[in-house]
């Protein structure tokens, strides 16, 4: 049996939850989520807490069994308190700043890129050097920041880029020059 999936999924009391056929949808103040639930996969709501069981025992099945467990958590924090990830900008003369709904980078190119922001997401500027993504889907908020640091990921030798908020970037030695 999974240690994860055996686990049940506590519910908040102002989350909202319908569990359909195959089909569970959550609510609460930060938005609304759905999940379809794959075959062999068998949901429960018993006292505010959600029980993920398995039907059989094929490898699918058990593979599946901590996914869904772990992605329906992921889903309460979710709409409860949502999720965040932010990212930092490196480079003389890198900046960031919102035009409307999109995100407007300057990256050292000849022209400035602008990205459009998804509906279920925030972005926020505060600083020019500093993004702030906010939404109530993790996958969603993951994405969106990987596509934005995929605009200008660091470079090892002088770290310039777009990078998440503590992430190391390994820097390597220049040129050496030999006499």
């Amino acid at each position: 049996m999974s240690r994860i999936g055996k686990n049940p999924v506590d519910l908040p009391k102002e989350v909202k939850v319908a569990i359909q056929e195959r089909l569970v949808q959550f609510e609460g103040p930060k938005g609304k989520l759905s999940l379809p639930i794959p075959h062999g996969i068998d949901l429960e709501n018993k006292d505010g807490k959600i029980l993920v069981k398995r039907a059989n025992n094929t490898k699918q099945s058990r593979a599946n069994h901590g996914t869904i467990r772990a992605l329906l958590r992921n889903m309460t924090i979710g709409v409860t308190k949502g999720h965040k990830r932010n990212l930092q900008i490196q480079g003389v003369g890198f900046r960031a700043q919102m035009k409307g709904k999109d995100l407007e980078l300057t990256l050292g190119f000849s022209h400035p890129v602008i990205y459009q922001i998804p509906e279920n997401v925030k972005v926020k500027v505060a600083k020019p050097t500093e993004i702030e993504i906010e939404g109530a889907d993790k996958a969603l908020v993951g994405e969106v920041a990987a596509c934005i640091r995929r605009l200008k990921p660091p470079e090892p030798y002088k770290g310039k880029g777009i990078r998440y908020e503590g992430e190391p970037v390994r820097r390597k030695q220049g040129k050496s020059v030999t006499k």
